[in-house]
Order: C-alpha cells, then structure tokens, then sequence
C-alpha cells in the first residue's frame, strides 16, 4: 500500500443515499456512487494486514479483498476486476445486497471504522461494465456433457456459468416466469434493480445456457425425463418453507410470509399480472413488521413506498447499547461488533431512515381481528442475555410486560426454515437430514447417484454470498464427477 497510515488520514465515508423525501416516491436504488477520489481514498484505508481476517474468515466466497483494493489503489482496475471474478461470478450483485461478514472482520474494526470494501467491489464491478471488460466466455471446447440445474437462485445461477465455462451444456429449469429466484423475487427493486440481474442472465445466454421459465421439475417434468436426458442433475432450489408463528389469531387474514409480500410488488413492477387473491400492498394500511435483518428492512422500505399509514418492527433481539436498550434486556460486556460475533447485532439500514417505529425485545403472544382480519397484535417484552445467541431459545418473559398494538397488515420476516418437500424430493426418495434439508456428501452427490444439490436447500435460509460460494463448488464437484 502507497502509505500503511492512510487509515488514520481518512475517516470511512459510506456512499451516499438519496434523499429520503425524494426515493420513498420511486422504486429505483437508495445507495449511489462514492465519487473518484473520494473512492480512492477508501481503498488505500486498507492496511493489507498480514493475516486477511476479511478474506479469510468473513467472505464465504473467499474475496481477495487485500488484492483487488491494492489494484483499485495503482489504478490497475482491470487486474482488479480478474482478481474479484477468479471468486465471484456476480460482483455487481453481491456489491449490493451482500450483508459485507468482510467488513465486521476487518482488523480496522477492532477499534474502529472498517474498509468500504462491499462499495468498493461493486465500483469495481461496474467500472468493469462501462469499459466493456465483461464479456460472455463461451468455453472454447464441449465435453458433449448435458446438466440440468433446477432452481435459477444466486446458486443455481452462479453454478450455471460455471459449469457452462467448463464446455458442458446447462440447463437452467425454474417454476417462475422469470429467472432468478429470490434475486428476482425477493429483494426490492430499491435494492437491486432487475436490469442488473437481466444484464448478467444475457451474458449467461450468450455463454450457451439454456434457460426453460415455468417448469415445475417433478410435476411438469417427470424425474425420469431427467434422468433419461441429463448426466447430471443439480437441485438448487433454495429454502422457500418460512418459519411461521404458532399463536392464537395466527389464521386471520392480513397476515403474510415476507417472502409473498416482497415477491407480489417485484412482480407487479415487472408488469406481470397479480390475481385479485394474491394481491397484497400496504397502502393504507398499519403495518406490523415480524423480525428484523434485512428481509425486515425490505419490507419497511416497500411499505413505505406502497402507501402504508404506520410501519412497526417487532424485534426479538434487544436494541445495542447506544440505542439505550428496554427494562429487562441484560447485555453481554462487551457487546462486539466484530468477527465472529457481529452477527447478532441488531442493525440501522437505509429503509428505517425511513420511517418505522422500532420495538425492541419483544415477541407475539396473539393475534387480535375483527370481522375475521387482523385489527392488532399483543405483544409482550422478554429478556435477552446476548452472551448467548437467541437461536438457543435464551430469552425469557418479563411478567406483566404484555401490551397492545394496531395492525391490519402483519408481516412474518423470521426467515426460512427448511426446502419444499414435494414431488421432487419424494420421487427421487432422497435423504433429508434432521433440519428437512438435502444431505449431501463432500463432493455435493446427494444420496442418489448423480443427482447434487447445493445453495439453501442444503444449507437452509442463509445469504446470498454463502449461496454463491456453494454454487461455485457444486459445478466444481460436478465437472470432476463428468469428467473422471
């Protein structure tokens, strides 16, 4: 690095966002661009530690972070872009929407403000675009091998083009209109806009995917087409069963998965036509939000954007420190916001700057209606001892700490539980292990010959980026399994 004291003479800048009173009116992205220069400056942050705790420890898809900011700093940023895409098939996409696990293991986190590096890989990423440096690369030679992915996710995708690179040919199988599962359909436009995503399946179609929409593997397509077709069959369908409450109150209508919210307004921003039944928009509505991270956030910023009278989020998780914390809530000294605890932290985005009322350590006893839809929600204070994490069930209810909000629309963002057991599952009688997930063997083979999975519907509900990092392997194991 030119100076190893940069980070002391520049403070962290994070890229702006638009101004609140002017992105809640549209649907385009909230972050924009750091200027040049100013981005610069964010990158000669990086100290280039001798031990990477960004690369090695906080980037599933293993990043070169320290080797692409070094580039961005020599104004090298082609070598940049070959470094960041020997790793990461989407840069521009997990530049995003990745939850950045880099940044809380930076060592500049210990004691203070981390590197930009999420920033600074997606200006990386599109600098690439405006040069026109990315091009399709169709592979040069065909093995003649035939491989059917199903389900058009981060993973499935990523698996896609990798495999297509290796000479075999793909198959890209998906039950929606359009390609890219929760890509597509379950992050806001104002997040990620669907030309990006678009722009990177045109490469891919041009590299020689094959991309069959609506096909519901299993019902519309018999296993034993597949198997008669393919040499191999990868499953990457993600993790679409969501975690759900058992409460009193829980069958009354207005009360929807986050996923089905999120997925109804991209879809109607994509012109596709929504069934009256289907049709779900909090416009004038008081919305109760059922969880925090970012699909939380997600959907404050579109009820906010659909018209919502009020938004409230409902969070298990106690507020940290500065935020003052509730009566009952006992935190953990100290409360570490670096790896690998960062994790558990509760977070501020762009979407609750605005406007949302915030509860914290707090969870649902019931839900109240009237005339058969939900009129309110009682809810009730627990404790939270943050020396262990919450998925332990550590969290206890504080008597008489039950009260009583609106709401007419309730939304659940708990997250997913569990992959779809349908069709698919039972007519190839695979093996699922105690979490109702595929098990797989080191090298991805699922308990049928042949047939691989990957991505969330192995892992459960996890991230974008770990998705990736599993679709990356997948074609890794798979090309080794055709061609030995």
């Amino acid at each position: 690095m030119p100076d190893p004291f940069s980070f002391i003479v520049y403070p962290r800048e994070n890229p702006p966002r638009r101004p609140v009173e002017e992105r809640i009116r549209d649907w385009h992205e909230v972050e924009q661009m750091l200027p040049p220069g100013r981005l610069e400056h964010q990158a000669l942050r990086c100290m280039d530690c001798g031990v990477p705790f960004c690369e090695m420890y906080g980037c599933p898809l293993r990043n070169r972070i320290p080797d692409w900011i070094s580039m961005v700093c020599g104004n090298n940023w082609r070598m940049a872009l070959e470094l960041l895409h020997s790793t990461d098939n989407f840069p521009e996409i997990t530049g995003r929407v990745c939850p950045a696990p880099c940044e809380p293991s930076c060592t500049l986190s210990i004691n203070g403000s981390p590197v930009t590096i999420k920033h600074i890989e997606l200006q990386i990423a599109e600098r690439g675009w405006r040069e026109g440096w990315i091009e399709p690369l169709p592979a040069l030679n065909k093995t003649g091998e035939k491989i059917a992915i199903i389900g058009s996710g981060p993973a499935g995708l990523t698996a896609a083009q990798q495999m297509a690179r290796y000479g075999h040919s793909v198959t890209v199988f998906d039950r929606d209109r359009r390609i890219g599962g929760i890509l597509r359909y379950g992050i806001p436009e104002f997040m990620l806009e669907k030309w990006v995503l678009d722009r990177r399946i045109d490469q891919m179609r041009r590299e020689g995917v094959i991309f069959e929409t609506g096909v519901d593997v299993g019902v519309d397509l018999s296993i034993g087409y597949l198997k008669r077709t393919f040499d191999s069959v990868v499953i990457i369908t993600g993790s679409r069963i969501p975690y759900d409450l058992q409460v009193p109150g829980r069958k009354l209508d207005g009360i929807y998965f986050a996923y089905d919210f999120l997925a109804c307004q991209n879809r109607r921003l994509s012109g596709d036509t929504i069934p009256p039944a289907k049709n779900i928009t909090a416009e004038g509505r008081e919305v109760v939000i059922i969880g925090g991270g970012d699909t939380g956030a997600y959907c404050i910023g579109v009820s906010r954007r659909q018209g919502a009278l009020g938004i409230t989020q409902a969070e298990i998780e106690s507020a940290p420190p500065e935020n003052g914390g509730i009566a009952g809530i006992q935190h953990a000294e100290p409360l570490q916001h670096t790896w690998p605890l960062f994790s558990g932290i509760p977070e501020t985005t762009g979407s609750h700057d605005e406007g949302c009322n915030r509860l914290w350590g707090v969870k649902v006893k019931k839900f109240l209606g009237k005339k058969g839809r939900v009129s309110s929600v009682i809810l009730t204070h627990v404790g939270v001892q943050h020396a262990e994490p919450l998925r332990n069930g550590n969290n206890h209810e504080i008597p008489g700490a039950e009260f009583e909000i609106p709401a007419d629309m309730v939304i659940l963002a708990m997250g997913f539980v569990h992959m779809e057991q349908g069709p698919l599952i039972q007519n190839l009688s695979l093996v699922t292990d105690e979490k109702m997930n595929l098990k797989i063997n080191d090298n991805y083979m699922t308990s049928s010959e042949g047939i691989f999975a990957a991505g969330d519907c192995v892992l459960g509900g996890s991230s974008v980026v770990q998705a990736m990092h599993q679709g990356r392997e997948v074609a890794e194991a798979v090309n080794g399994y055709l061609m030995d």
